[in-house]
């Protein structure tokens, strides 16, 4: 773990649960994208980079869930560095109660409040700043997550964030957190025709070639729509359809789990009824969904 791997001329990641990727500018300055997950985190990558005797120029932060910014305090403090974002990502990695307010639709409970979920609140400058690297080309994947963004290098390397998950993982998990279903499934359709000669997802192995990949997480946005129609198929208030998904999948339910998992069936709820698959009626104070 925190393994310095190279995958092309200037780019490298750094091997950790949500890979940390490296941008050589030159022999001296580097950009990161992403921080990792905690202080922990960015105190070994700042270790990584002294042992290299690189200087750190920047963050450039795909998005804001606590996993990818969760070093850039430490970072930010130890070397002044400017941390990259935008729109909704740049509120959120300002503010980072944000994030576990919106996963629990109110307020989080001590048990939401804690670094998987809420990072500690950095400074942030825009994507439109002087001091971006202008060489590096910002490209718009939103779907995961409100605003997220990927980043493609000179050197054609493609950083992907979190628009695709390894098998391991979805069969793991089974249901992958995704905030917005319908834009999700049109940035794994621009991705599978995107052209890099290396693409570095967060959350699985890179490669020159990840069209299978892209092919199976869509299977699997497929699967999920499919088996939330066949629960409706009567009608079911949210706290039901939640239960069988778990049930479905085999999942263990836990505060964060309700809330990362609840939030995703919620929004495939919300692209199903907005294609007119799925419709609701309120009855004796409840929202009831169901198959049209």
């Amino acid at each position: 773990m925190y393994e310095l791997v190279q995958v092309s001329d200037r780019c490298y990641y750094i091997n950790c649960p949500a890979k940390i990727g490296i941008y050589r500018q030159d022999e001296e300055n580097v950009y990161l994208i992403d921080s990792g997950s905690d202080k922990d985190a960015g105190r070994k990558v700042r270790q990584i980079l002294e042992k290299n005797g690189w200087r750190l120029k920047g963050i450039l932060n795909t998005h804001s869930n606590a996993d990818h910014i969760g070093g850039n305090r430490y970072l930010q403090g130890q070397t002044g560095c400017n941390i990259y974002s935008c729109g909704i990502e740049a509120a959120f990695t300002q503010y980072p109660v944000l994030e576990p307010s919106f996963l629990y639709g109110g307020y989080p409970c001590k048990e939401l409040r804690h670094k998987f979920l809420m990072a500690q609140e950095s400074r942030v400058t825009d994507f439109s700043d002087a001091g971006f690297p202008k060489e590096v080309k910002v490209v718009p994947l939103p779907g995961h997550f409100f605003h997220m963004v990927g980043f493609y290098m000179p050197d054609k390397t493609m950083f992907l964030a979190d628009c695709i998950s390894s098998r391991e993982t979805l069969e793991k998990y089974g249901v992958s957190f995704i905030y917005d279903v319908g834009a999700y499934l049109e940035t794994l359709d621009m991705v599978e025709g995107m052209e890099a000669d290396m693409f570095v997802p967060a959350h699985a192995e890179a490669a020159a070639d990840v069209g299978e990949l892209v092919r199976y997480n869509r299977d699997k946005v497929k699967e999920i729509a499919e088996k939330i129609l066949y629960i409706c198929r009567e009608p079911l208030y949210f706290e039901g359809i939640l239960q069988k998904v778990f049930q479905e999948y085999g999942l263990s339910m836990n505060f964060e789990q309700y809330v990362l998992v609840g939030s995703t069936v919620r929004s495939y709820l919300s692209w199903l009824k907005d294609m007119g698959k799925l419709d609701v009626t309120f009855q004796e104070g409840m929202l009831l969904w169901q198959v049209i």
